[in-house]
């Protein structure tokens, strides 16, 4: 399949209605903040576009306030504040975050996605839904000829991506700081970098960076072949 037409697969339209209950709660959101972006949310790419690409980030689902208002992944809620930060530590992106989708910030080799594109209610998207949404999920890996690594945020983002490679979730599972291969792409596993795993404890600062500076070892290893 032609790189057009997978990139054309891999983002879902405007009004998607392939899952109603996540439609009805965005249509919801269109009434209330005809402001916000209020759709599916499109995968971030660098400037360079989809060749590009060595690494992807896969999280859950956008955030409310955040990439559902915005329209850019991890953009405009804590999430993004941990992530982007680090990204730029590690060399994966360039500029100032400043949770604005025009802020300016580039992402270098990188593109982030979620498993599920439409922001569904109290952030749980229902097992259906995380099927449905992997129809959108395994072009957008497809379209990316040079991928070495994706990064999986959490449970349902790893088993999810675990099936869109072609994987079994048993012989994968998630584990923080996991690393597992599907054929030739090497995923990673972080927990997710929300407000509520930093402020419980589940993950730190240190935890989080230390899985970038895994990935990054890995591609750098990657290009002196």
């Amino acid at each position: 399949m032609s790189a057009e037409n997978l990139a054309l697969l891999a983002e879902p339209s405007r009004d998607c209605p392939l899952c109603p209950r996540l439609h009805d709660f965005i249509a919801g959101w269109r009434q209330r903040e005809p402001g916000w972006f209020n759709g599916p949310v499109p995968t971030f790419l660098p400037p360079e576009g989809d060749a590009a690409v060595r690494f992807l980030i896969v999280g859950l689902a956008p955030g409310l306030r955040g990439a559902n208002r915005t329209g850019r992944p991890f953009t405009g809620d804590y999430a993004g504040d941990l992530l982007y930060a680090t990204l730029i530590r590690f060399g994966f992106a360039r500029g100032e975050f400043k949770a604005r989708p025009d802020d300016g910030l580039q992402l270098i080799g990188t593109a982030i996605t979620n498993a599920v594109r439409c922001v569904p209610p109290e952030n749980k998207p229902v097992g259906a839904e995380i099927n449905t949404c992997r129809g959108f999920l395994k072009p957008t890996i497809e379209r990316f000829p040079n991928l070495e690594a994706v990064l999986t945020l959490g449970g349902i983002a790893h088993q999810t991506t675990v099936r869109a490679l072609g994987g079994r979730v048993a012989a994968m599972p998630f584990k923080h700081g996991g690393r597992h291969q599907a054929g030739p792409i090497s995923i990673f596993s972080s927990y997710h970098c929300s407000r509520y795993n930093t402020n419980t404890g589940v993950l730190t600062e240190e935890m989080f960076v230390s899985v970038f500076k895994d990935v990054a070892e890995f591609l750098e290893s990657r290009r002196s072949r």
